[in-house]
């Protein structure tokens, strides 16, 4: 079981590598707004858990497991922010802040009920704005 702040480094890898096809220390420190070293630490932390390839000086990968966990902890980000969004709480800048704030408490493999609701919501605007507007009289 990964930690909150090992979710957040495989999340950021997985949008590094998914942006540019790879990603690199340095990139994940810039990322994330830490240092180079923090950064690599926890790099060599992901490798002894079986979630990354790294040699030093050489670069680091995701494991097929890692690669997994990156895909479905980004998935449970990006869900949660498209419900967030349903919900109007506020700007997208908020959104993503109270996402980054909730994340870690929901569980990746039992997100289905959640990511059910936000694509009825996206298929059906009309029975979501007449949701809202209810909810509001």
């Amino acid at each position: 079981m990964s930690t909150p702040s090992q979710e957040d480094y495989l999340e950021a890898i997985w949008v590094l590598t998914e942006q540019k096809g790879y990603a690199r220390v340095t990139d994940l420190a810039e990322r994330l707004a830490i240092s180079p070293a923090s950064a690599s630490k926890m790099v060599r932390r992901l490798h002894e858990a079986g979630l990354l390839t790294y040699e030093r000086y050489r670069g680091f990968a995701f494991t097929p497991e890692g690669q997994k966990q990156g895909r479905l902890l980004y998935a449970r980000h990006q869900i949660l922010e498209r419900f967030l969004t349903h919900l109007a709480i506020g700007s997208a800048s908020d959104v993503h802040r109270i996402v980054e704030g909730i994340e870690h408490h929901f569980d990746v493999l039992r997100l289905d009920q959640i990511e059910r609701l936000v694509t009825y919501i996206d298929s059906h605007p009309h029975w979501w704005r007449q949701f809202l507007d209810d909810s509001t009289a």
